[in-house]
């Protein structure tokens, strides 16, 4: 952590702050933050000089945030802060701006891990897939015991959307639990000094096993308790690196434990025995959100909030009016021919595992539209991906893959859909490369019939939502 970072931190109105990029998932909500702290923030993004959700940016300006068109216009003094992803290249005009300025420049984990680690209660959600909807969860369990936490998402929690707030991805509040998810992609997960952390899991996203087996052993390492998924080995071969450990799941190793024979499934959400094996207490959790993957979501949120003292029973309490995360498997509606539309940020192997098998526990053919989330994750864990599309699917079901979402810069474009769709098919599958969405939606609304449900799946692309409410009112 460096000092500018901590110092910042610790006086955020005593400058003004510029983010660039600043409707980005992980950018936004810690702008809200700053914002809420009572800092004065601008910003700049290139989706809005597209045009692309102008109702976001629309929204900032009525908070008070001044938009910049991304040409450095908005870097104006030496004073000012700029915040950016440390993938920013450069290039950039904000960065030339401040580099001729003497501007100082923080990426974004750096001022997100100093905030959260001047915390009383910092708690970190780690973990390959499922770290925005537990941190959702853990949130809405303290706000729900009166905790008044902060939390920084990487989605928008429904529970928080208001007139008000329709990009609900963080809160700002005065009690001592800051509650962020936190990323292992770019390494910045080892900023973090959580009192309390998470780990759902560990499989193969942005980096090898052998990285992410480092990356998270050193983060359990600095927490002082951990929730752990006991059902994951891979995250269980590093619960000797933890101090106090707190294992949840469905299996016998299972401290806060869902009982298997319980377990009864449904289209819109699933119930469960939750037995604490502690003392022998025994609950019963009604969630509003489907999939056992939520399952196990909910197990490592009410692991983490008894470690913060919470009662368990309060925090199944709680969890029984969680209403989800935008974009995660989140139903759009249903046409009157009876096609039913869900808009998923699925994008890795496993998140895409987890919502075709909860698409398949319940009857109905599957159309998958799946647009990669960049040319660099798809060379990366394509292999993977496509053994999950050709696997988790059964004959009847379709697949197709438009081309990876690209925004500009210079990654190599040498590797795209087309490679994936051939080792789905070689693999049994039935999949198709179109490579526009405009052209896989006349497809799709093509070969539509009633019962089907049409999944929208993929990330870093707002517009994903904006599309599957387009062929919603195209099927209509």
């Amino acid at each position: 952590m460096s000092q500018p970072a901590d110092a910042y931190a610790a006086t955020p109105q005593a400058h003004p702050w510029f983010f660039c990029g600043i409707g980005g998932s992980g950018m936004l909500p810690l702008a809200l933050i700053l914002r809420g702290l009572g800092a004065q923030v601008a910003g700049s993004d290139r989706s809005r000089d597209q045009g692309r959700t102008p109702e976001k940016f629309a929204w900032l300006e009525s908070l008070g945030f001044a938009m910049h068109p991304q040409d450095g216009s908005g870097i104006t003094s030496a004073d000012q802060i700029l915040v950016a992803s440390a993938a920013i290249e450069d290039t950039v005009p904000e960065v030339v701006a401040a580099r001729r300025l003497g501007t100082a420049r923080l990426s974004r984990a750096d001022l997100l891990a100093a905030l959260f680690n001047r915390a009383a209660l910092p708690i970190a959600v780690a973990g390959t897939s499922g770290k925005s909807t537990v941190t959702g969860m853990i949130g809405w369990i303290m706000t729900a015991a009166g905790g008044d936490p902060t939390i920084m998402n990487g989605a928008v929690m429904k529970n928080f959307v208001a007139p008000d707030a329709p990009f609900a991805a963080a809160r700002v509040g005065a009690g001592p639990a800051f509650v962020a998810e936190v990323d292992e992609s770019d390494g910045s997960i080892a900023l973090y000094r959580p009192r309390i952390g998470v780990l759902g899991n560990v499989s193969l996203d942005h980096k090898s096993l052998e990285e992410l087996r480092d990356l998270f052993g050193n983060f359990l390492a600095t927490c002082q308790a951990v929730a752990i998924n006991a059902d994951d080995a891979e995250s269980m071969a590093l619960a000797h690196r933890a101090g106090r450990v707190l294992p949840f799941g469905l299996g016998p190793d299972a401290v806060i434990a869902a009982d298997p024979a319980t377990i009864v499934e449904s289209a819109s959400g699933i119930t469960a025995a939750i037995h604490d094996r502690r003392d022998g207490s025994a609950y019963r959790l009604t969630l509003q959100v489907p999939g056992r993957h939520n399952l196990m979501n909910a197990l490592a949120a009410l692991a983490a909030a008894t470690l913060a003292d919470v009662p368990l029973a309060t925090a199944i309490a709680a969890l029984g009016t969680f209403a989800g995360l935008a974009r995660r498997f989140d139903i759009v509606g249903t046409s009157p021919g009876g096609v039913t539309v869900i808009d998923d940020f699925g994008h890795n192997p496993e998140k895409v595992a987890a919502t075709l098998n909860t698409l398949r526990a319940h009857p109905g053919r599957v159309i998958a539209l799946f647009q990669p989330h960049g040319y660099g994750p798809l060379r990366q864990m394509g292999i993977e991906l496509a053994h999950v599309l050709a696997t988790h699917l059964t004959p009847d079901d379709r697949v197709i893959l438009t081309d990876p979402v690209y925004f500009g810069g210079t990654v190599d474009r040498s590797y795209g859909s087309d490679r994936i769709v051939a080792r789905i098919n070689a693999a049994g599958g039935h999949a198709d490369h179109i490579a526009a969405r405009t052209d896989a939606a006349k497809t799709i609304v093509g070969m539509a019939r009633q019962g089907d449900r049409v999944v929208i799946m993929g990330a870093r692309d707002d517009t994903l939502s904006q599309f599957a409410g387009e062929l919603l009112r195209q099927l209509g």
